[in-house]
């Protein structure tokens, strides 16, 4: 009898309509989001294509450094397949996994704060900044230096050697500079296809170029398995990404966005960082030369960050000074771990 009740039928007849309406909802949400993939694939394309006839030499620049990364990338990798160099991989993630704790620690803070004056937290970033200038210059050109040196007998060639690494590394940063969509807190949005993007992603991949080269760096110290160079290296990187966290999680409520989303965004920003690590140490630890090129390498991308970024950024507000003196005493504290750690 209930199954000829108009009651039921009609019921019936709209749960079908209710889940046919779901249903369609769904297929147009998919075909929506394959529609928008595909326009920002196709809008991605078109702007590189623009951007390697009007920039050839960068293009060129990138080619050859990713070349050579996915080279010396693919010789490691099979290097440490034949399990070879097992403990520098395990230290490598460790210490990207503390990196990326730190960063995240840092970006924690914004639940209850409300800012923060610009002045000090220009003054943490050239803080950041100076350590990381340090890093470069203590915990990874001078010991890739004496690698190099070992290794080719001649300090000219060392030197070479070195240089080479530091260009690869600027040419990398550089390139993917201008062929991955990002957004810049004061330049705005730029490279092919940010318009298809939303700003949250673009957000994302500016925080990924900034981050990749202090987990490239992480892993290249660790691939020799060495203590001395590794772990000074990674304490300073973690003690400055602290400041980095909050910065990029204070940016994103500058920019308008929630407290979580921003919370989220600047944990977030620092998963890049193991990533980066396993990268460094599988583009080192294979060749005996790949250790001294990849220190370069690491080296050199993570001035160009400094200079591109982070100092410009701390100056863009009129504290130079307070910046400067930042920096003074992150290279100091730098100098001094890798002094007593190293």
């Amino acid at each position: 009898m209930l199954q000829h009740c108009p009651c039921v039928l009609a019921c019936a007849s709209q749960n079908c309509v209710t889940q046919s309406v779901s249903r369609s909802g769904l297929r147009r949400s998919a075909i929506s989001s394959a529609n928008s993939r595909a326009s920002f694939a196709a809008a991605w394309i078109g702007g590189a294509r623009r951007q390697a006839r009007t920039r050839p030499l960068t293009t060129i620049g990138l080619l050859i450094s990713f070349a050579a990364v996915l080279f010396l990338l693919g010789q490691s990798l099979l290097h440490i397949a034949m399990g070879n160099a097992p403990d520098a991989t395990v230290y490598a993630l460790v210490g990207g996994m503390a990196a990326f704790a730190s960063t995240a620690a840092g970006a924690l803070p914004v639940l209850v704060m409300r800012g923060m004056p610009q002045k000090l937290e220009d003054t943490m970033l050239g803080f950041a900044a100076g350590m990381m200038l340090a890093a470069a210059a203590f915990s990874l050109i001078l010991p890739g230096l004496d690698a190099a040196t070992d290794l080719t007998g001649t300090k000219l060639a060392a030197a070479g050697v070195v240089v080479l690494g530091m260009g690869l590394g600027v040419l990398l940063m550089l390139g993917l500079e201008q062929f991955i969509p990002h957004e810049h807190e004061v330049i705005g949005p730029m490279g092919p296809g940010y318009e298809r993007l939303g700003r949250v992603w673009l957000f994302v991949f500016a925080i990924v170029l900034h981050n990749l080269p202090e987990g490239m760096a992480i892993g290249v110290g660790f691939s020799n398995s060495d203590m001395a160079v590794g772990i000074p290296l990674t304490t300073a990187i973690a003690i400055q990404d602290f400041p980095e966290g909050l910065a990029v999680a204070l940016a994103m409520r500058t920019a308008g966005f929630s407290v979580w989303t921003a919370v989220f965004a600047g944990i977030g920003s620092g998963f890049v960082e193991p990533i980066g690590a396993l990268l460094g140490v599988g583009l080192s630890s294979g060749l005996a030369i790949a250790y001294p090129i990849g220190l370069g390498l690491a080296a050199g991308a993570m001035l160009f960050v400094v200079s591109h970024e982070v100092i410009p950024e701390t100056h863009r507000n009129g504290h130079q000074t307070p910046a400067t003196i930042g920096l003074m005493g992150g290279f100091a504290l730098m100098m001094v771990l890798d002094t007593v750690l190293g």
